[in-house]
């Protein structure tokens, strides 16, 4: 079996694009589930470029300044979350993989592979930076 989407994760996913999650909806659990959804169904580079475009949609539709996104960590998340999905047995659901791989709940995963510098610097805001303490794993789509 290989990673799924229930109705609730395409349901979650098509509310996102479209506007109607709120904000404070969107926590960090929210943006894993958001990259599982795109990585179900499309190769690494499809899946960054669709949430780099959901993402500033996101932000324009709320009204949130365009500089809070930040290119490095959308990225950066999307290799996780493949390099987690890689490693694990098929899943039927976003909250299934979740539940499963808990360790992509610490937002501050990233730290491990960035000195805060690094990925809080201005570049990583505006591209993509690579890791300057430990590579993130990548796997072949």
């Amino acid at each position: 079996m290989g990673h799924q989407l229930s109705g609730d994760d395409q349901q979650f996913r098509e509310d996102f694009e479209a506007g109607r999650v709120a904000p404070d909806a969107f926590n960090h659990r929210a943006h894993v589930r958001l990259a599982y959804a795109f990585l179900a169904e499309h190769d690494v580079d499809t899946a960054i470029a669709l949430m780099r475009s959901a993402l500033q949609s996101f932000i324009a539709c709320h009204g949130i300044a365009a500089s809070r996104y930040h290119e490095t960590l959308t990225r950066a998340w999307i290799l996780a979350v493949h390099h987690f999905m890689a490693g694990a047995a098929g899943a039927g659901s976003a909250d299934e993989f979740i539940d499963h791989n808990p360790r992509l709940l610490d937002a501050k995963i990233m730290l491990s592979h960035y000195s805060a510098e690094v990925l809080f610097g201005p570049g990583a805001r505006a591209g993509f930076v690579e890791p300057n303490l430990e590579q993130i794993p990548r796997h072949p789509d």
